[in-house]
């Protein structure tokens, strides 16, 4: 069974200027002209080889666009843009599809893939673009983005976009890690606040402050975000791979990307979770069953990312800091990289796709959709309309990591998928289970290496 038929009668369908389709409704008939465009465009891509655009757009052109069911406020804002973009022009049509939350998202994208049912427009979170690409489902996009886009985009979006020396995505967002403090809990504890990424505390510092911290009453004062990793998800990686990294050890070999032994349980990541276990052992994270240890004021500290912003401010007005993740040993170190779009290799015209593209770029609309998920701006023109991330902005530190080089991207391999399950597996039995630090990581290694043997080290040629 396709997707097609799998999501025949699930309400998914945005088609800007028809109503919603009910649930119960027939939500086929967008998938089978899609199909039908996909036979088409096959012609069309081998007459222009690997050129993705050619810069020519003759009559009206349709398109779907997928997109994951996340934050109401980034689904909301999209529709609103696809609505505005078709009333605006007349040269292409947007039909945008919001899949539904019943099934995992990367889960749908593959069995699409696999029957030929992928959108001309794909939304992905950043770090699968790498199998993506090698995997045949994306199409370069070099020939699509003039040189004034790109160079626009942050170091960081172009970083996340690339692979094998080609740009295969872009994102409107980016996105950024830090520790919160309360300033005010600091100061009244006799504990400096770092002023930037070179002032960092180190590990051995934020042990002994968080001791410090229990001993002014604050039981638990670390929010590691910890009621979300027992199921070993995504922010396993991307929340706590930088102590990895920052002890300067990795997740797998970098640049060959042949082998996770030596780097994901060599001594250095060893000795980052042992410091990270050591926290847990002690008690000292808050187990944040309620998701509110730094907003109900039982934790000073927040190891999390630019989404809770707005919520920590509102907790204490003036009272909210954004402090550089701690130095493991080779200074600090942040996760980036959020969602992305790609061309699909099966999409009706590049063109058509980059015309939509293009408009989702420009600085108001970068603006409209971080300022409904309060993401990261991805061009610097937006970035400089934004006054949080501006020089002496709140937010200004995630900037600065995104530029300077402190934020690096999840591993850019193909292997990226069994390198995230394994080291999130690893990180939850350390972090939540108690496990042995070296043979938590031997076992993500031992993981990821017959995913890399499975697959004869993902050879360059992909399909």
């Amino acid at each position: 069974m396709g997707v097609r038929d799998e999501l025949a009668g699930q309400e998914y369908r945005d088609a800007p200027d028809a109503p919603r389709v009910p649930r119960g409704g027939d939500v086929r008939a967008p998938v089978r002209r899609r199909l039908r465009r996909g036979r088409d465009d096959g012609k069309r891509s081998e007459e222009r080889a690997d050129t993705t655009c050619d810069g020519k757009l003759a009559g009206t052109t349709d398109i779907t666009v997928w997109f994951h069911t996340g934050q109401s406020g980034e689904v909301d804002t999209l529709r609103s843009q696809v609505k505005d973009f078709n009333a605006t022009q007349k040269a292409v049509r947007v039909e945008l599809i919001t899949l539904p939350e019943e099934r995992p998202y990367t889960d749908l994208v593959e069995s699409a893939a696999a029957s030929g049912e992928l959108p001309d427009l794909l939304d992905f979170d950043g770090p699968n673009l790498y199998n993506y690409a090698w995997s045949g489902k994306l199409k370069p996009i070099d020939s699509c983005v003039p040189e004034s886009v790109k160079s626009d985009l942050l170091p960081s979006i172009r970083e996340q976009g690339t692979y094998a020396g080609r740009l295969w995505g872009v994102g409107t967002f980016d996105s950024g890690l830090g520790l919160y403090v309360r300033p005010s809990v600091l100061k009244q504890a006799g504990i400096r606040v770092p002023s930037g990424p070179d002032d960092a505390w180190t590990a051995t510092e934020l042990t002994g402050i968080l001791r410090k911290l229990r001993k002014e009453g604050y039981e638990k004062p670390l929010d590691l975000f910890i009621n979300n990793s027992a199921g070993g998800d995504e922010w396993n990686t991307y929340g706590f791979a930088p102590a990895v990294w920052s002890a300067g050890g990795d997740l797998i070999a970098p640049g060959s990307f042949r082998t996770a032994e030596g780097f994901l349980n060599g001594p250095e990541a060893v000795r980052a979770m042992t410091a990270m276990q050591g926290w847990a052992l002690e008690g000292l994270i808050d187990p944040n069953e309620d998701d509110k240890a730094f907003t109900k004021g039982r934790s000073p500290i927040s190891w999390l990312g630019h989404w809770v912003y707005g919520e920590y401010t509102e907790a204490f007005p003036g009272d909210v800091k954004i402090v550089p993740l701690p130095d493991f040993g080779e200074g600090t170190v942040t996760g980036m990289g959020s969602w992305q779009w790609g061309v699909t290799a099966g999409s009706v015209d590049g063109d058509a796709v980059w015309r939509f593209l293009a408009y989702l770029l420009k600085p108001r609309e970068v603006l409209r959709m971080s300022r409904a998920n309060g993401a990261i701006p991805a061009t610097d023109s937006a970035v400089a309309l934004s006054p949080r991330f501006a020089e002496g902005g709140a937010e200004h530190l995630f900037i600065e990591q995104l530029k300077s080089g402190v934020a690096r991207p999840r591993s850019q391999t193909p292997a990226y998928p069994a390198i995230t399950e394994a080291f999130s597996r690893a990180y939850a039995e350390i972090m939540v289970d108690g496990a042995p630090v070296r043979a938590a990581l031997d076992e993500a290694v031992r993981r990821i290496d017959k995913d890399l043997a499975d697959h004869q080290g993902y050879p360059s040629t992909g399909r």
